[in-house]
């Protein structure tokens, strides 16, 4: 049996893709530490959120909303990383299913791309509590991809 095609390698490694946030969106770090680029690879990314309490929503677990953002950039940054800085790719859809409260420390989401194709790029998210083994939530998402 034939082995699947290799993954292209990434055009903009994890320093050009982290300059490059910063740059179109300097907000992503107004009040507290924002997301961080950890590592890119062919086809996937992987993110981290540190822990601060502007993340946190009654009841003391980190808020559906900071993990949604973070699964959203996470996906941003591998589709980035593929095919170089193209700010005009949009979401356009996300779904998330929500597994187990979050520990109060930094969250790693792992971004793998299912397809990337010219117009349009699918994928998945798997987001962890540092340091913990079971998933805390995990996102499919879709962007459309610019024309050139």
């Amino acid at each position: 049996m034939p082995s699947a095609p290799a993954s292209p390698a990434p055009m903009m490694d994890r320093a050009a893709v982290s300059a490059f946030l910063d740059e179109v969106f300097p907000q992503i770090h107004h009040g507290g530490p924002g997301p961080v680029v950890e590592s890119v690879g062919p086809m996937t990314a992987t993110m981290r959120l540190p822990y601060h309490e502007r993340h946190l929503r009654p009841g003391g677990t980190i808020s559906g909303p900071a993990m949604m953002g973070l699964a959203d950039v996470a996906l941003y940054v591998a589709i980035l990383a593929q095919i170089g800085p193209v700010a005009l790719a949009v979401t356009t859809n996300l779904s998330f299913n929500f597994m187990r409260k979050p520990a109060q420390r930094d969250l790693l989401a792992e971004a793998r791309l299912l397809k990337l194709g010219r117009s349009l790029a699918v994928g998945e998210v798997l987001i962890r509590s540092l340091d913990q083994e079971e998933l805390v939530c995990h996102a499919t998402g879709t962007y459309a991809i610019p024309p050139k």
